[in-house]
């Protein structure tokens, strides 16, 4: 998904623990790295982790290839509900076992738990180093 004006500007206050630009530099980071993955026929599932954690957090509006469009959907649980302060607290609990509660995702999805579990810790518990390297001129475009 590309990330728009709008949707950096309809991230709620309280779901960040990082700064808006640093947050939506690694967003727009992992958003870019999953489409090139992508372009090259790798499914690269931690990059894809960073980016739906980071589109639930952010409250973003997704949009499927067809043209839907619906709320970004919560990593972990599948909740519908847009993210706050609660929500988030709870996802990154239930992130923290994720890996325990489905040892399948290890082999099906190689990086998705850590990916979430990074993003999480990094951006709503400040713990944590940025899930992914942003390079300088990323950090400074806009």
């Amino acid at each position: 998904m590309e990330v728009t004006e709008n949707d950096v500007k309809r991230i709620p206050v309280g779901n960040l623990r990082v700064s808006r630009e640093e947050f939506v530099a690694v967003w727009v980071a992992a958003e870019l790295l999953d489409v090139q993955q992508g372009e090259r026929g790798v499914t690269d599932w931690y990059a894809g982790g960073v980016a739906v954690t980071c589109e639930w957090i952010a409250g973003a509006v997704v949009r499927t290839r067809n043209g839907r469009r619906f709320l970004a959907y919560s990593p972990v649980t599948n909740r519908t509900a847009t993210a706050y302060e609660e929500l988030i607290e709870a996802e990154y609990l239930a992130a923290e076992l994720l890996d325990v509660r489905r040892p399948d995702l290890l082999t099906a999805r190689p990086g998705w738990c850590e990916a979430i579990r990074a993003t999480l810790r990094w951006a709503w518990r400040r713990t944590g180093p940025p899930p992914l390297v942003v390079p300088a001129q990323a950090r400074t475009a806009g």
